[in-house]
């Protein structure tokens, strides 16, 4: 008999107003900042592409793709990256820009409440907010993240 999942490695992702939890499966590697090659004519959230593992994949800035201003690179500034959870992104890796490394914590249905004390716009890449102990760290829609990033990748190309 399978043995039921209770709790899920995941990463706590520092960003500008707070943190990103994601499951650490969806996390390829946390690399050190990189000038990433700027992509002439996207937004200005599509930081660029950098070289990983071979090829070059896109990077963004969470903060941007939310419609916020986009922070300045520092010495604890991180990329994290991820596994394309579909097949529009190609290669199947994109990197998110980290405001420092991020921290693994282990995540279960005994930590994690909803919190509904924050509205994020409709498209925004969020799927929702969740209160963790003294955290309430945002949930990203990696789906939509990556549809935004196919969009521009084939817009720009």
């Amino acid at each position: 008999m399978a043995e039921r999942v209770t709790e899920i490695y995941s990463l706590l992702v520092p960003i500008t107003d707070g943190r990103l939890i994601i499951p650490r499966a969806c996390v390829a590697e946390v690399v050190g900042f990189q000038v990433p090659s700027e992509m002439t004519g996207a937004p200005p959230w599509y930081i660029g592409t950098f070289p990983w593992s071979g090829k070059a994949i896109p990077l963004v800035s969470f903060e941007g793709a939310c419609g916020q201003m986009i922070p300045p690179a520092s010495g604890r500034t991180r990329i994290v990256i991820f596994h394309a959870l579909g097949t529009r992104v190609e290669g199947g890796n994109f990197g998110i820009v980290s405001q420092g490394f991020p921290q693994l914590v282990r995540v279960s249905s005994d930590v994690v409440r909803p919190d509904n004390s924050r509205v994020f716009p409709d498209r925004a890449p969020i799927i929702c907010q969740v209160r963790m102990v003294n955290e309430t760290p945002m949930v990203p829609d990696l789906e939509r993240l990556e549809e935004m990033i196919a969009d521009e990748t084939r817009v720009s190309n």
